[in-house]
């Protein structure tokens, strides 16, 4: 190894700051059991007994449970998995936005595959998901 200088020390500096940055705001884990899936997968709508999780596990493969806080603080949970739309198997992204203490689910974004779909659509699909 060299000896060690001004110009060797100038690079090492900038390359531990974005290793530092990295380890702590880089990709993490994605969380995929706590409170907020149990109560979200447990949660009825309105005019239906049956619970979000018994729906999407009995139309849907490869069912997916997120969890994540959003930059502005709301909780968020996002369910993903291969559903039937329209007669087809397409790729499903729905995500539930949850109250800080539990109390009320609102529907958020709904994709499939991939393309963002109205509010309309979203709430006959889960209708539709969820009756008895």
């Amino acid at each position: 190894m060299g000896k060690l200088n001004k110009r060797n020390i100038l690079w090492i500096i900038p390359i531990c700051i974005i290793g530092v940055f990295w380890y702590y705001y880089g990709p993490q884990k994605d969380i995929t059991d706590n409170e907020y899936i149990t109560y979200v997968k447990s949660y009825t709508i309105e005019n239906s007994n049956k619970p979000l999780e018994t729906a999407f596990a009995s139309a849907c493969q490869n069912p997916y449970w997120v969890y994540f806080k959003t930059q502005k603080g709301q909780d968020v949970v996002e369910f993903e998995g291969n559903c039937p739309i329209n007669n087809k198997d397409a790729k499903i992204n729905v995500q539930f936005l949850v109250n800080p203490d539990m109390t009320t689910v609102k529907y958020g974004a709904m994709l499939v595959d991939s393309k963002l779909q109205q509010e309309n659509d979203r709430d006959h699909f889960l209708v539709t998901l969820t009756k008895d």
